[in-house]
């Protein structure tokens, strides 16, 4: 069983609570014994995938593999061509260097319902949406890398993982996938 879950902000990506505020996935309705491939930390949102089967998350998430997820970024100010070619090339967080990704600017910029709790405005500051597609996912790290050309990210939202697209699943619902919804995540693989 493969399952898309749409995690809202606030949510952790296990089952069981970590004595935080943050709710866990066992407060979602979801089948037993399925299990997250992969992580979104609590402040991010988006496309988290959860299965029964043994080995997905290696298929899945090792960088070898080349599998590429679609992340959406709302930072602060706008970045330029350069800070999007240095993040394409790959920057150093944490003495890492991150492999190289796709970034660009989102045009048209989304219109995503506003978050709960919301983020912070600041009027003197204006803010941008910026696709980030990757085929590694250390912790935290699309934030650090906006952090690190000098644009901290507000949001953060998982869109695509493969050629699956969250799309109109409404935040805290999930569907199982279909065997052809299974292929565009899976590829070939």
């Amino acid at each position: 069983m493969l399952i898309a879950f749409h995690k809202p902000y606030g949510v952790l990506s296990q089952f069981t609570s970590d004595g935080s505020p943050n709710r866990p996935l066992a407060d979602f309705g979801l089948p037993p014994h399925v299990y997250a491939l992969g992580r979104l930390d609590a402040d991010s949102e988006g496309l988290l995938l959860l299965s029964d089967e043994p080995g997905l998350n290696t298929r899945l998430l090792d960088p070898e593999h080349g599998h590429p997820r679609t992340y959406w970024a709302q930072v602060e100010r706008v970045p330029g061509p350069e800070a999007l070619a240095r993040l394409a090339r790959g920057v150093t967080i944490q003495g890492y260097d991150t492999r190289k990704c796709r970034a660009w600017m989102l045009d048209p910029q989304p219109v995503l319902p506003p978050r709960d709790p919301p983020i912070r405005h600041r009027k003197s500051v204006p803010d941008c949406w910026i696709g980030l597609e990757l085929v590694e996912g250390k912790n935290r790290q699309v934030r650090r890398m906006t952090a690190a050309i000098g644009h901290a990210t507000l949001r953060l939202l998982r869109v695509r993982i493969g050629g699956y697209e969250l799309g109109g699943l409404a935040a805290g619902k999930w569907c199982e996938l279909t065997p052809s919804e299974r292929r565009k995540v899976l590829g070939n693989r």
